[in-house]
This record gives C-alpha cells, structure tokens and sequence, in this order.
C-alpha cells in the first residue's frame, strides 16, 4: 500500500433492476401526466382569459351621456345666441376668452352664460352659422344610440346628410342675406365667402340655379326620388319566357311515380337506379334543361337556381294529399274566446294608438283675457321726490335710534327695505341686548313715530337681525296688473297659481293653492278679504283653462261673487236642475258640500281603479290613453270652492255645514278639491279645531284685537296691521307679510265679460245629484212601475248580490253616469228593496238572496 496516498475505491456503475426501472418510468410518467394536464388548465384559462372581452359599457354609458350634454348645452348656446347676437357681440369679439372668464364684471346674455357665447361664436359667427345646430343633432343621436343600444337610423346616411347641410345652408343664407349685413351672422364667414365666390363666379342667376340643382340632386340620390313619367307597361323579360315553355313541357309530359317535387327552399339530392327505370332517365335528360348527368350508374339532381324555375315536374292528385300545403286563408277568433285581460289589453292598445288626449279640445278656440282688461293704477310713491323720500327714512332711523337710547340700547347697525306700504328695519343691537327688552319697546316706538301701529320681528327668521316694521306715510297701490304681468306669474308652472301681491321687499308673491291646500282667510270687515277672493279668482282666470278647473261658489251676501255669473259655461259647477250656479240659500249650501263629498268619493274609486294616489297622476294617465273611459274613467278637473262668508253659514246651518266642510278639508286634496273659506269673525266657535287642523295656510288681515289674531295665526300681529289689503300668510312655519294686490270690480267685470262672450259649454260642470232626507222621503211615492228604467231588476240584483247599496257601485257595474245611477237608487229605494239614506253610513239593504228578490218582484 503507497504511503501519502487516500485510498478510494471504484465507482461501480450497475444497472436498476427491472421493478425499479418499471417504478421510475411510472412515476416519470406520471410526472408528465401532470405537467401536461397543469398546461392544459393554463391554457383553457388564458383561452377564457383571451374569449372575455373587457367590459367597457360603463365607459359607453358616460360617452351617451357626455354627448348627450354636449348637445343640449350647443343646441341651447345656439339658440341663444341668435337672440343676444348684437348685446354679446362686442364682448366676445373684442375681449380675449381668457381674460373674459377671469373678469366677473363682464356678464353675457347668452342662455349658457360665457362658454355658451364663446362656443356659439366660434361655431356660428366664425364658421357655418346657423347650419352649426347639425353638431348638436350629430351629437345627440350618438349619445341616444350609446345610451339606450337603439339603432334606427344609417350613420353613412347621417354624414352625407350632415356635409351637404353644412355646405348648402350657409352658401344659401349668405347668398340671399348678402346685403343685408346685420343678418349676415346667420351664414356665418364660411357662408358668406361662399356666396362672394359663387355670385362672383356664376352671377346672381348662376348661383340660384346652382343651388337649386344642387338641392334637386342630393334629394333625389338621398331619398331616392325617380323621375320617370312613362306610362309603357314592362314586357317579360327572357326568362319568364323559359319559364312559362319549361311548365309547358313538363306539363304535357306522363306523370311517373318516380317523380317528386323539387322546391327551391328545401332539396336533397335524390339517387335512382339506371336499369329499374331506363326511360326515367331519357324523359328527365330530354325534358328538363337543368339536369346533368354525372355518372352512367346513378343519376343526381342538380338544384337549379332560384331565378329561373320553382317547379320542374307536375305533382299527381295523390301526392298533393300526402304533401303538407301551407293555407292562405286567415284564421279568425272572436274576441269571446280570448280572455278578459287580453281584450283590455288590445283596447288600451288601442287607445294609445290614437295619440294623446287633450282636455282643451272641446274648447280649443278659448282666448286667455287680455293683461289691457286690468288697470295701470299710478305709484303715490311716484308722487314724492326721491329726497322726500330719503327724508322720510333717515326721520324714522333717527326717532327709532332715539327712542331706543332713552332706555340705554345701542344699536351696532341698521338697514331699511321699503315696501309698498310698510318699510323694514333691520337692526343689529350691541351684544349682552336682550331681546324681550326691545320686544316689551314696541308701544313705545309706535309713540315715538306716531304711527298706526309697528310690528316687531325679534329676530328674524334666518337672519341674526331684529326686524322693526314701520307703515310708510304714503301707502302706495299694489295693481292687480303688475302682478299679473310679472315674469315670476307668467313663467309659474304650477298646477294652481295664484298671485296674492308683493311681499315687504317688493317681491311678487306667487304660490301654489294645490299645495296649500286649502285655504281659512280672516279679517275684520272693509279690510280686503273680498279683493283677496277676486284677486285669487282671477289669477285663476288668467292661467287655467276652463277644461281644467272650475268654481264653486257660495256668497251668503249675495253681491260678492255674483260677477262671475256670466262664467257659468266656462268655469262655474253646480248641482243638476239648479237655475243659479252662485249659490246664496243655505239649505243648497248644504246640498252642495254633501254633493262635493259624494264626488270626492267617486273620484276616489276612479282613482283606486286607476292605481294611483293623487289627482295629477290619475289626469296624465288618462291623457295618455291609459285608462278606458268604458270603465267610466273621465278627465278631472280641479274643484275650487270658495265660501265669501263661513260664519254666516254656520249660523244658519250650525253642524249640517262643518261636517262635509271637515272631511272635504281632510280627505279631498288628493282628488283635486280644494277650499278657499274667508269670514269675518274669526271667533272660536266658527272656526273651530277641527277645520283650523286641516286649513294650515291661513291669511290675517287686519283684526280688532290680539285674540282674533291668535285664533286665526295662533300668533298675534294681525291687530297691527294698518288695513287696506295688509295682511299676514301663515303657512305654518312663519308669518309672511304682504300687500295684497287690488282689482276692482270693473276690472273684475270686463275679464267676465270677456270670458262670458266666448263659446262656452252647453252648461255648467254638474255635480252628482244629491238628495237630503226630506227630498228622499217625499221622492218614495213619485215612482211607478211605469216609470222603472230598463236596467231596474239588473241593478236589483247587483244590489242584492253586493249587499251594498251605492250608486258609485252600480256605475263601475252597468258603466252607468251618477246621474241614471242615482235614479236606480231613488227607484229602489222607492220600491223598498233598499233603505234610506243615513248621511255617512251605507244604505241598509232590505232583501238577502236572490231568490228572495224574485219573489220579491214577482208581487211588485
């Protein structure tokens, strides 16, 4: 063994043996095995990963929108422009667009302000002029199909139409506004280039041929409008000829049972034995020109084309019988066998179809009266000089300053707004001032200013401001006319507008009496309450049309109201078989207000019916033919009742009166009804808790003390107004004070006249018949047999079926007016099968089955 030298012994290779080779080629392929399945999976997940698209249809619907705004804010910047052209011109042109959206003092008339007259003046003015309204068409129909997915249109066909607008309408208004540079905006410098060039170029009757032809071509090519005037008959072509000689051949040829019909639609190619049927194949190959034979042993049937022949081969009587033979007569179902639902279906298709219903068709020639009717009183104010008027401010702010002082209040600030016949004052007292300290101050002030009499805000609503309200010495005269035509009034899209007067800061007052929604008006007498009624009356007037609201009127007095007679036609409601529609006897009062209710409660059922909750749902469901007037669906109008004195009628007619005038206050805004109740008396025995709980907006005019304000308000102040249409609104969250707007009575008189000369209706709006106890008991014996309807027995059995005995429900039954209905009661009642009536409660029906009620009439 050598010495220094590690020992190691050698590697000896040796080979597995078989059961180990076996083992490791096994789990080798196993291992592939998995890789492969591990690469399949990965690519059937990047397959699926590569199939899903994105989802970019978020990022379609904020494209629709983006372009849809673009349209609406161009087409309106557009539209705008053309009226504040000449006030705008100059600032746009003249001025950098930078440094005019930095400058605030700059303002634009422009609809959409700045940017709306930048862009109007780079697209009309700099460009193509009024053709520039094809971007915003453009616009909207890409932002309509990127909205809604709706393609009814070719975008090919949009552009050519787009260019040749763009090009032939400013060319046009250039050429033909050429001299009249004022106008020439409405080309823009795109049109007006163009016409210099085409008159310059063709003359003044070149170009209008020019333009012409050019109109006549692309309308032609675009609309595809043929100019052909020839009236010769077109001769059949060739292959109608070989057509009609092949039927011929094949007509006249043996029929063989071999033979099947060849249809264009449907064919399968067919294989027929050469030595069963030799001449099959001599008849076919001589008779038909669209067979080819492609091989000696079988013969294959070519398709021929659709243009040259349908049929090739006659079909015998036996296989038409096996044949399945589409008919071509026209399968009817009456309208029996088809459901209920589907035949209302089909009816309110249509309704829709017939467009939508307008109300103000029957009087569609109906004129608004005219703002000349109403006089233009002079301002007092315009009489005083505007130093006089100063004076008279700077005298009150010092008296009120000095009268404060005498009790160590000092005052930080002081602002005055000068109303129409009372002036605010503002002021901001010094800190650690109480506030009831001033408030105690007021009889003190008046003193001091030797005034009728001051109101203290302490402190006014949202301001940190204690409001001191001064009568002006000379009262200026609110016109009915300025208030009518003012812009706040006109533009109102209320459902029942109505304008009241100017608040103390000179604002136009308008609001809504559908959302007050009924109206309790209180003031001593002489003090404006009835201006106030004809004020609302005609607000009314001036913005309704007949055919959507109407009047009901009770004037115990007697010569309040009685102008409106002449209005009867158009706007005033009454009950069946009254002469007068103004209503002044007491015991018609109270046949009206329980007429009202029975209407409050049909309205109530169309609108169940209807399945919907309010009055202005119900109307637009109807106008859009939505509900079957079969069904006694019918257009509502608003019902306004107006009662000039409440106090006197609950005098005369105590509970009788309050118990409808409650539940019309409480159930009948939904429906459309609303009340207008003014008195004089404003005591808590007339109006009580009750009508004070459904009456929230309450007006005040002026009162004889504090305790008929708080009744009317529940807050004193109304015994400090100074009268003459002064008054306090109370919509239940504070009190606002307003100058009343004055129309006189031959104001009042001419719009009635007016109205009154009109087409008009055939007669007043009826109300649904409404009998009382005393009627009801003397109309038992005024029928006979004789006297029965025709649906007299089939309204007894719905009766008696329902147990219920209401005319609204034979209405919805036998599709009846309130009026026959009403008569069917009375009959029935007459006849003892139902019992009377006992007010609120439902008539008591008297017999139980059916077989009763034959028996029943049988004896009658």
């Amino acid at each position: 063994m050598l010495k220094g030298n590690r020992y190691k012994e050698p590697v000896i290779e040796t080979l597995p043996e078989p059961e180990i080779l076996d083992n490791m080629a096994d789990k080798k392929n196993s291992r592939n095995v998995r890789k492969k399945k591990k690469a399949e999976v990965e690519a059937e997940v990047e397959e699926t990963e590569i199939q899903q698209p994105r989802d970019f249809s978020k990022w379609i619907l904020a494209a629709g929108f983006l372009a849809t705004l673009f349209a609406l804010f161009s087409f309106l910047s557009f539209a705008g422009y053309l009226f504040s052209y000449q006030s705008d011109f100059d600032k746009v042109a003249n001025t950098g667009y930078w440094q005019l959206f930095g400058d605030t003092n700059i303002m634009l008339n422009n609809w959409m302000g700045k940017t709306g007259a930048i862009l109007a003046h780079l697209f009309i003015y700099k460009s193509f002029g009024i053709a520039s309204l094809v971007f915003s068409m453009v616009s909207f129909l890409a932002g309509f199909v990127l909205l809604f997915k709706a393609k009814f249109f070719s975008w090919p066909r949009v552009a050519a139409m787009s260019l040749f607008l763009l090009f032939w309408v400013p060319a046009t208004c250039g050429f033909v506004l050429l001299n009249k540079s004022e106008f020439l905006f409405i080309a823009g410098k795109y049109g007006f280039n163009m016409a210099v060039w085409l008159q310059s170029a063709m003359g003044s009757l070149g170009t209008v041929l020019f333009l012409l032809f050019a109109a006549t071509a692309f309308s032609s090519l675009y609309f595809n409008i043929k100019f052909d005037l020839s009236k010769k008959k077109m001769q059949p072509d060739e292959t109608q000829m070989m057509q009609k000689e092949i039927l011929e051949q094949t007509a006249n040829a043996p029929v063989l049972e071999e033979e099947r019909l060849v249809n264009h639609q449907v064919f399968e190619p067919v294989e027929f034995d050469v030595t069963s049927s030799p001449e099959l194949v001599e008849n076919i190959a001589l008779k038909s020109p669209i067979l080819e034979v492609a091989d000696t042993q079988e013969l294959e049937i070519i398709m021929p084309p659709d243009d040259i022949i349908e049929e090739t081969i006659a079909v015998t009587e036996e296989d038409k019988t096996t044949d399945v033979i589409e008919s071509t007569v026209p399968l009817t179902i009456e309208n029996s066998l088809l459901p209920e639902e589907e035949t209302e279906m089909n009816v309110q298709q249509v309704l829709a179809n017939m467009g939508e219903y307008d109300p103000k068709l029957d009087l569609s020639s109906y004129q608004f009266p005219d703002i000349d009717l109403l006089e233009n009183y002079v301002s007092n104010k315009s009489k005083l000089s505007p130093e006089e008027l100063k004076a008279e401010l700077e005298s009150n702010k010092n008296k009120i300053v000095e009268t404060l002082g005498h009790y160590n209040i000092g005052i930080e600030k002081i602002k005055a707004t000068v109303g129409p016949t009372v002036t605010l004052f503002e002021i901001v007292p010094q800190a650690g001032v109480r506030i009831s300290k001033i408030k105690n101050l007021e009889d003190d002030i008046a003193l001091s200013l030797a005034a009728l009499g001051i109101r203290i805000i302490a402190p006014i609503p949202g301001k940190g401001t204690i409001g001191i309200e001064v009568p002006n010495q000379t009262a200026d005269v609110v016109s009915m006319r300025s208030v009518v035509a003012s812009e706040k009034f006109q533009n109102s899209d209320y459902d029942l507008p109505i304008v009241l007067g100017k608040t103390i800061s000179n604002e136009v007052f308008v609001t809504d009496l559908a959302k007050m929604p009924h109206l309790l008006m209180a003031g001593a007498t002489g003090q404006g309450k009835s201006v106030g009624l004809n004020a609302i009356l005609v607000s009314l007037l001036y913005k309704k049309h007949p055919a959507q609201v109407k009047f009901v009127l009770v004037d115990p007095k007697k010569v309040e109201l009685t102008l409106f007679k002449k209005i009867e036609r158009h706007f005033l409601a009454k009950l069946p078989g009254e002469e007068e529609a103004i209503i002044t006897d007491t015991k018609k009062v109270v046949n009206t207000l329980n007429s009202l209710c029975i209407e409050m409660d049909n309205r109530y059922e169309l609108l169940k019916d209807a399945q919907v909750r309010n009055l202005k749902e119900y109307n637009a469901k109807f106008i859009q033919r939505r509900l079957n007037p079969e069904n006694g669906h019918r257009f509502l109008p608003y019902i306004v009742l107006v009662v000039d004195e409440f106090a006197d009628l609950i005098m005369t007619a105590g509970r009788e009166v309050e118990m409808p005038i409650a539940r019309l206050a409480q159930l009948a805004r939904a429906i459309g009804i609303h009340l207008i109740i003014a008195t004089q008396r404003p005591s808590v025995n007339i109006i009580t808790g009750t009508i004070k709980a459904n009456f929230p907006a309450r007006i005040a005019f002026r009162v004889t003390s504090k305790i008929d304000s708080r009744t009317i308000l529940d807050a004193g102040g109304a015994d400090q107004l100074i009268g003459r249409g002064d008054m306090l609104l109370s919509t239940g969250a504070d009190l606002l004070r307003i100058q009343c707007a004055f129309v006189d009575t031959p104001e009042v008189e001419k719009i009635t006249d007016f109205i009154g000369a009109q087409r008009g209706y055939p007669e007043a709006f009826m109300l649904p018949e409404y009998v009382g106890p005393e009627g009801e008991s003397g109309s038992v014996a005024d029928f006979s047999a004789a006297d029965r309807d025709p649906l007299f027995e089939e309204a007894a059995r719905i009766i008696v079926q329902n147990q219920q005995g209401s005319a609204s429900l034979l209405q919805r039954k036998l599709k009846l007016g309130y009026n026959r209905a009403g008569r069917l009661v009375d009959q029935l009642e007459a006849s003892g099968i139902i019992g009377p009536f006992e007010g609120s409660k439902a008539r008591e029906v008297k017999i139980k089955t059916e077989a009763e009620l034959m028996e029943f009439l049988g004896k009658v």
